[in-house]
């Protein structure tokens, strides 16, 4: 799923866990970092594809043209470059990681950091079911 997607998804789906936050919490703070977090997580996207492709490419494509970013993520990775499962384990250990370390310090903090991981990996799961056919063609 495009950045784009899980933007607007974890916007709307922020609002009710900000609005839901105790009185000593940053409502706004909250919403921001829900967003963030959720479109942020595909960051780690970039770190599988230099371990499968053994260089950097596609960060350099994101370096020399900033707006393969926003307007046509399709040519940031090649096919190969970040498989799926990796992807999804990725998010799910980083989420885990980062649950399991605002837990002492918010809980609160911890269950919006949930909330946007699992979000987001229920829409790649979503997307991913969608596009299955064209990702074993390697049309992805």
């Amino acid at each position: 799923m495009y950045s784009r997607n899980h933007a607007l998804l974890a916007a709307v789906l922020g609002i009710p866990v900000a609005a839901a936050a105790p009185a000593q919490h940053s409502r706004i703070l909250l919403w921001v970092y829900f967003v963030a977090l959720g479109v942020g997580i595909d960051f780690d996207h970039f770190v599988i594809a230099r371990l499968n492709r053994g260089d950097w490419t596609s960060l350099r494509r994101c370096l020399r043209d900033p707006s393969r970013i926003f307007a046509d993520q399709a040519s940031i990775f090649d096919h190969g470059d970040v498989w799926r499962d990796q992807r999804l384990l990725s998010h799910l250990l980083l989420g885990g990681a980062l649950v399991a370390f605002l837990y002492p310090v918010s809980r609160y903090w911890a269950i919006c950091t949930l909330a946007s991981v699992y979000t987001h990996v229920l829409a790649d799961l979503y997307s991913d079911g969608r596009t299955r056919d064209q990702y074993l063609a390697g049309a992805d």
